[in-house]
């Protein structure tokens, strides 16, 4: 496994479709790009859609827990959240959260590529 795997919030939607996914990651990543990607520790946010239409993941990246907890403490947290509501509201399609609690994560276990076990 990685020696720095670092800290993760996932966020995770139920939408009404293709068009809806790419409205979403347009208006998220404009979030990202206002409100987050400048904070220290900040490493990255991934958009994830479904072939299927129904499901966006928004993977973000922190260097270490103590970077998001700091993002946390000190970010517009009121404004990304009237951010974040606007965007939702001014999607054409429906979209609606699937998180239950706070979703963030640390990574556990990885298994990289590598010659195939015996036995």
């Amino acid at each position: 496994m990685s020696h720095d795997p670092g800290f993760y919030s996932i966020i995770d939607y139920t939408v009404d479709g293709h068009d809806t996914q790419r409205e979403f990651v347009a208006a998220f990543a404009e979030i990202q790009e206002r409100w987050v990607r400048f904070h220290p520790g900040y490493r990255s946010a991934r958009f994830h859609v479904s072939t299927d239409g129904t499901r966006v993941y928004n993977i973000v990246h922190w260097a270490s827990e103590a970077d998001y907890r700091h993002f946390v403490e000190t970010s517009d947290t009121e404004g990304r959240a009237a951010a974040i509501r606007a965007a939702l509201e001014s999607l054409d399609g429906r979209a609606e959260p699937r998180m239950s609690g706070i979703p963030t994560y640390t990574v556990v276990r990885e298994i990289g590529p590598g010659p195939r076990r015996a036995g």
